[in-house]
C-alpha cells in the first residue's frame, strides 16, 4: 500500500503544475484557421476563415489577415487548454480509485 500512497502524492504534485499551466494560458479560441481563396484554381483572392463548434453549434468566421497569427495562437492556446484538462481528469479518476482503496484497505 506504500506505492499507492506514493503515487497518490505523485498525482496531487502532478495536478498542481496542471493548475499553475493552466494559469498562464491566455484567450482561448476553438476551431482551425484556414487560408480560401475566391478563385482556389488561380490562388487570388485568398481570405482566413476559422471554422468551430460551440454550444453544439458549427459556425465559420471570416478573419483578418492582420489578425491570423493572433487567432492561431488562440487555437494553440484552446488546444493546450483541452490537453491540460483531459490529462487532470484522467489523474483525478486515478486519484479517486486509489484512496478508496488506501482507505477500505484499514
Amino acid at each position: 500500500m506504500a506505492i499507492d500512497a506514493r503515487r497518490l502524492e505523485k498525482i496531487d504534485q502532478e495536478i498542481e503544475r496542471i493548475k499553475r499551466q493552466l494559469g498562464r494560458i491566455g484567450v482561448v479560441r476553438p476551431g482551425s484557421l484556414t487560408r480560401q481563396y475566391k478563385d482556389p484554381k488561380h490562388h487570388t483572392g485568398g481570405y482566413y476563415q476559422v471554422s468551430y463548434t460551440h454550444r453544439m453549434k458549427s459556425r465559420t468566421a471570416y478573419v483578418q489577415a492582420t489578425f491570423a497569427t493572433e487567432v492561431r495562437q488562440q487555437i494553440r492556446e484552446y488546444k493546450k487548454l483541452k490537453t491540460l484538462i483531459e490529462r487532470w481528469v484522467a489523474l483525478g479518476i486515478e486519484h479517486s480509485q486509489l484512496s478508496m482503496r488506501l482507505r477500505s484497505s484499514r
